[in-house]
Parts: structure tokens; C-alpha cells; sequence
């Protein structure tokens, strides 16, 4: 973690999906202002949630994914991002293993809305 006034280095986000063990359980390779750049292995679907104050960036790594929203789909490549808005509620959906990029506000809980087995604090720096 780079904290203010430590040097900075670069990051090889390749090393940092080799360090992930668990699908949906995004952990944070840097710090933008107030947001976090997470990196998250996802399979299968997530849950139906939303964000009511933040935003939230999706950017396909690796693999091909699904964010349902509830008026269409997005489908989504490597190389791709959508910005899911805030209150918009989405469930994303990975039939293979996908490695995705996210960027969101510090305080952005990655089940929003919904407390479950699946909320993960999300400061949990790799």
C-alpha cells in the first residue's frame, strides 16, 4: 500500500490475479483520490444490489461477463468497462472465471444494499 509520502511503484496487475484465491472477493492494488482500484476474480452470478451514492467502474481484464440490469444486459469483453450508476441496481454474471478491474469510491460496499454472506469489507489490500 502506498500511503502518502511513501514512494510509488508500478503495479503488474497479471502478479496480483495469480495472488487471488476466492471469486467475489475484490482486494485493492491502489488508491485514486478518494477511490480504490480493486481487482476481483468472479464465476458465476453474484446478487441483485445497488449503490445509492456511488458509481461503479467494471473493466474486463480477462474473460467475458454479464451485468444484468433490470431494463437489458450489458455484455462485456476484454478491454471493455461499463459505469453502472449509482442506485442502479445490477447483478453481474460470469459463466467462466473472469478477471475484472474495478473502480469505486473508499466507502463503495461491494454489496451495496445487501448484507450477506458475500459483503466483504473491502480493504483488503494485495
Amino acid at each position: 500500500m502506498v500511503e502518502k509520502g511513501e514512494d510509488m511503484d508500478k503495479v503488474n496487475i497479471t502478479q496480483k490475479f495469480n495472488l487471488l484465491k476466492e471469486h467475489w472477493s475484490p482486494k485493492i492494488v491502489g488508491q485514486l483520490n478518494d477511490s480504490y482500484v480493486k481487482l476481483a476474480k468472479i464465476k458465476g452470478e453474484f446478487l441483485w444490489h445497488k449503490h445509492d451514492y456511488e458509481d461503479e467502474l467494471f473493466l474486463v481484464v480477462k474473460g467475458s461477463m454479464l451485468i444484468r440490469l433490470r431494463d437489458r444486459d450489458i455484455v462485456l469483453g476484454e478491454g471493455e468497462f461499463f459505469i453502472v450508476p449509482r442506485g442502479v441496481e445490477h447483478m453481474p454474471v460470469a459463466e467462466e472465471e473472469v478477471h475484472i478491474m474495478l473502480l469505486e469510491p473508499k466507502t463503495t460496499l461491494n454489496t451495496g444494499n445487501v448484507q450477506n454472506e458475500r459483503t466483504v469489507s473491502g480493504t483488503e489490500w494485495i
